[in-house]
């Protein structure tokens, strides 16, 4: 007998949650809901949709958590929650939009409101304050948009920055990530020079070939560089985050396969952590904090793991933290494209796999920041699943880290 794809993930995240009902005698808790962009279209939604996902509070196990939604675009590649976790906005590359949808208190998504870009979106960010949205867009020239919001819908466009290489205004660049610090003073956004790093192809530049650039936020949106602005981030970095202290910034380099730290100084100038950059796994494509700013994770693309590393909270240099076999690495379903971290607990941690076609879990020891793997895990999703986002449910509230 054959199973579609819905069917497989009822029957697998039933047996996890009795499993864990079973074991452990406690009545099933959501606490908090998972987001999954999946790419690939179906018979509903061909441009792909948006899945919604119940996590167990117990065994962190997660099963569906209602019908999946269009993404109202083409090829999401990238998803972002807004404070309170009210409005869920989507970067659809396909067809160039940024799509808007409010959230309720049971998890449902619906859909609001559309901007059109002028080039495809790669990755979104929401301020603290819940008053704009960043956005990376670009195939060879990166830009990074800043858009009002009100009441969480897309409004007129606050600022706009075209990100350039000083000396080598004219090289090709391709955005990838972009984060904004929990204070909210200062935005981030990476890019790697297409004319320096172009593996399989000629190059034309002797530019270091990856960047990060950092933007002070002012009255009114207004953005202005950082002194210093941009500085050198490895050979391609893919991901970056900041910690919930706004005093660190991460960045994965694909390339390198290798985690760049920086400290955030004074007028939110960035310097590198000493002793780094810091070792990953093999083609490191997306990073998460944990909510209380103790744990680094990054999905490894290519050898299908995640890599956990203990943050010094002093300093902020990371250092791997070793499961019970002895690895700092956690296997997978196969490609990780996405990671995230439960925030209502604190407690798990998730990858979206897009060869999967599944989200993988693990329970992290709160100590120790090391990852054990989910009841019943992988759990199978819709298919090419390439952006990940989790919202606490209800009154969970969130965790933090004080400064």
């Amino acid at each position: 007998m054959k199973f579609s794809k819905l069917s497989q993930l009822f029957l697998v995240s039933t047996i996890g949650l009795l499993g864990a009902t079973l074991f452990t005698g406690c009545q099933l808790v959501t606490i908090d809901f998972v987001y999954l962009a999946t790419s690939a279209g179906t018979t509903k939604c061909g441009g792909g949709q948006i899945e919604t996902y119940a996590v167990d509070s117990q065994s962190g196990a997660v099963r569906s958590a209602g019908a999946a939604v269009c993404t109202g675009g083409v090829d999401p590649v990238a998803l972002a929650l807004s404070p309170g976790n009210l409005n869920l906005y989507v970067a659809n590359q396909g067809d160039n939009t940024v799509v808007h949808f409010a959230l309720d208190t049971n998890g449902v998504a619906t859909l609001k409101d559309t901007v059109t870009l002028s080039a495809p979106p790669v990755s979104l960010a929401v301020n603290p304050a819940g008053t704009a949205l960043f956005v990376m867009s670009g195939k060879t020239s990166a830009t990074l948009t800043e858009y009002a919001l009100s009441s969480g819908a897309i409004d007129s466009v606050t600022a706009q920055e075209s990100l350039l290489i000083p000396g080598f205004e004219g090289d090709s660049l391709v955005p990838t990530a972009v984060t904004v610090l929990a204070n909210g003073s200062a935005v981030y956004a990476t890019a790697y020079d297409l004319s320096a790093y172009n593996p399989g192809g000629t190059t034309s530049s002797t530019a270091n070939p990856g960047w990060v650039f950092g933007y002070v936020i002012g009255s009114g949106g207004a953005l202005t560089p950082t002194t210093g602005n941009p500085y050198k981030a490895g050979v391609k970095p893919t991901a970056l985050a900041a910690d919930p202290t706004s005093r660190f910034v991460y960045i994965t380099d694909f390339a390198s396969s290798q985690l760049i730290g920086y400290g955030v100084q004074t007028a939110n100038v960035l310097g590198f952590l000493p002793n780094g950059p810091f070792k990953t796994g093999a083609e490191p494509i997306s990073i998460a904090i944990d909510p209380r700013g103790k744990f680094i994770y990054v999905a490894n693309a290519l050898d299908s793991t995640v890599t956990a590393f203990v943050i010094d909270l002093a300093t902020g240099t990371p250092s791997t933290a070793v499961n019970t076999t002895g690895s700092s690495t956690n296997s997978t379903d196969t490609q990780p494209s996405a990671i995230a971290v439960d925030p209502a607990l604190g407690r798990y941690v998730y990858t979206a796999n897009f060869l999967g076609n599944s989200i993988s879990g693990f329970r992290l020891d709160p100590t120790a920041g090391s990852l054990k793997q989910t009841q019943a895990t992988p759990y199978p999703s819709g298919s090419k699943p390439t952006a990940i986002v989790i919202a606490a449910h209800g009154n969970h509230s969130t965790q933090n880290t004080a400064p």
